[in-house]
């Protein structure tokens, strides 16, 4: 079977990097029959290839991407509760209902804290530790990867 060369669509290509801008995810791919697209944002790349000059409009992205793998990052700090699996975060467990916790509450270990979808399944995520929340870092029905950072318990 011989592959049919389709032409890149410049304008997929944006429209999926500006997704991985919004959601804050790393990678997309996609693909259908002969047709397959990976548009990824890795660490790596952008502090080891040709870094965009300061001046030009990539330039402070760049600068905010790098500065985000800095040890002050919340991945880094010792309260973090990470995500354990790929999914969507819902900080309630209905639309109308209040949300699990606020920044500022105090919370026992176990409590729940959010609630992660992962293949049309609702998956609780407890509080590894008591704490105070000092920290939400996802919104309502934001997506999410396996061990980023959903909060900061201290």
């Amino acid at each position: 079977m011989a592959k049919t060369k389709i032409p890149l669509d410049s304008d997929m290509v944006r429209e999926l990097a500006s997704l991985l801008d919004e959601t804050g995810l790393t990678e997309i791919e996609i693909g259908q029959d002969n047709f397959h697209i990976r548009v990824s944002r890795a660490a790596t790349a952008v502090s080891a290839s040709a870094a965009p000059r300061a001046d030009t409009p990539a330039g402070p992205a760049a600068a905010e991407a790098k500065a985000a793998i800095t040890p002050a990052s919340p991945a880094n700090h010792p309260g973090a509760v990470k995500s354990p699996m790929v999914g969507t975060a819902y900080r309630s467990s209905a639309p109308t209902a209040p949300a699990f916790v606020e920044v500022g509450m105090v919370v026992k270990q176990g409590q729940t804290v959010l609630i992660i979808e992962a293949m049309k399944t609702m998956n609780q995520i407890p509080s590894p530790r008591a704490g105070t929340v000092k920290e939400i870092l996802v919104g309502d029905g934001q997506p999410v990867e396996f061990g980023e950072p959903l909060m900061i318990i201290e």
